[in-house]
Parts: structure tokens; sequence; C-alpha cells
């Protein structure tokens, strides 16, 4: 089962990785920004094959630990309670609309890695991502989150995101960081080629739940190090009450895939 789902992830994962990857074309009002990559097997020592081993070390309980990289909290600024109501507004609007997960289908969002058993399906635009780069429109989220349940999918959420190299500014303009906070995938140490099974050991020296956290120690290890795969994510529950619950960094860290 195991490598099945390691052959799911490895069809499945470009398409992802292309749309959060995705930088515009430097412009004279625009420096510093890069060209594009299509995916991450374009990423240095990245192809699909380690992609999919990046893939399965992400699954199960992941904390906020070493592999994880949030966003500090904030003192509270005036206006931005009242700027973080109007993307969770925009979000639970978006949400009534695709209660019935028939509809995101047909509007074009496309559910990530659909036979693999997830806590959380991503239903993802990827026309949402590519735009979510350049620009943040809460009604456009990135993907829509799902709960699996026998007779279809329960929508529970939407996720937005950002360039990977967005500064925690950029990122408080879009959802202030006094309310909200961002999270990414960090310090990444694939195995070589010829150990790449270790990835699921149930002791891991690699992957986003190993215990190598360097450049340094992954080089020793024989590995190639990702300092950061994919872009800046954020978790939205509209339906819920309680503004901590909306904006929950333990259920977005956890809800990943299981």
């Amino acid at each position: 089962m195991r490598h099945q789902t390691l052959i799911i992830i490895a069809l499945l994962l470009p398409s992802l990785a292309w749309a959060q990857e995705q930088k515009p074309a430097p412009a004279p009002d625009m420096p510093n920004m890069n060209m594009p990559s299509h995916n991450m097997a374009d990423m240095p020592g990245m192809n699909t094959a380690d992609s999919a081993s990046a893939m399965r070390s992400m699954e199960g309980h992941m904390d906020m630990g070493p592999h994880m990289r949030m966003t500090a909290l904030r003192d509270a600024r005036p206006g931005d309670a009242e700027r973080a109501a109007q993307v969770v507004e925009a979000a639970r609007k978006v949400a009534e609309r695709y209660t019935d997960y028939k509809l995101a289908l047909a509007d074009g969002f496309k559910i990530f890695m659909p036979n693999v058993p997830q806590k959380m399906y991503h239903f993802t635009n990827y026309s949402n991502a590519f735009e979510a780069v350049i620009h943040f429109d809460p009604n456009r989220p990135t993907s829509l989150l799902y709960e699996k349940h026998d007779d279809g999918y329960k929508l529970i959420g939407v996720m937005y995101t950002a360039a990977k190299n967005a500064s925690e500014d950029e990122l408080d303009q879009r959802i202030p960081l006094s309310v909200a906070q961002w999270h990414a995938h960090v310090n990444l140490c694939l195995p070589p080629p010829d150990r790449r099974k270790e990835i699921l050991a149930p002791h891991l020296q690699f992957g986003l739940q190993g215990s190598i956290t360097t450049q340094a120690a992954c080089a020793d290890a024989g590995g190639r190090f990702l300092p950061q795969i994919f872009g800046w994510m954020v978790h939205v529950y509209p339906f819920e009450k309680n503004p901590a619950d909306v904006w929950s960094v333990e259920r977005q860290a956890h809800g990943h895939m299981d």
C-alpha cells in the first residue's frame, strides 16, 4: 500500500508544486522576482520520485517542530480585526457556495490525491493558486478543504497560499499576523536514491518528520537538502464560531495527510 501511495503522489505532486512555485517574470516595478519554476522536479536535487518521498514524509502527525515554520504572532493594530473579519466573511461565502463538492469539481477544483486516505482533502484550483502568488483575493482560495464521508465530502474550510519567498510583511498585508499564522514546510533532507525507502522507516532520518534539520547534517548523511518546499499556506475554518477555531494553528498543522 505504501508503494502504491508513493506512485500516486509522484504522479500528482508536480502539478500542485507547479502552481505553488510559480513566480511572475521580472518587471521594472517588481525587483528580485524569479523566473518560473514549473514543478518540484525543477528544484535542485528534486525529481518526481523525491517528490513522492517528500509528500509521504508529511503524512501523519506534524508538530510545530523544525520542519514547520510558522509566522510569528504580532501585536494587534487598529483595523486588524476588521481586515481579518473581511477575509473570514469572503471565505464563508466561498464555503457556502461549495458545500456541495460537485459544484467545486464543476468549477475547476481538483481533488489532490483522491485515492489516498487523508484527514482532510484539498480540492485545488490551480488558476487560483497561480494568481495567489501575485495577488491576494479572498474570494478565490487556492484550495477548498473537505472531510471524506461515506456519501461524499463535507466542506470544513478553505486554504490561501502565497509565494514561498513572500516576506512576513507581505503575508501580514494579506491577513493580519496578529490574527492568523501562516505555515511553511521547511528543512527537508531527501535520502540518496539508493536509500529512498528509509523515508518510510519508523525512526526517520530523512523527510519532514526526520531527525535531520540542517544542510550540514543532510550532507553528512549523503542526502539533498531543501530549505523550503511549496509556498506559504494558511487555513481558514469560516463555519467555526470561536475566532481561535476559525484560525486554528493546530488544525492546519495536523490536518494535512494521515
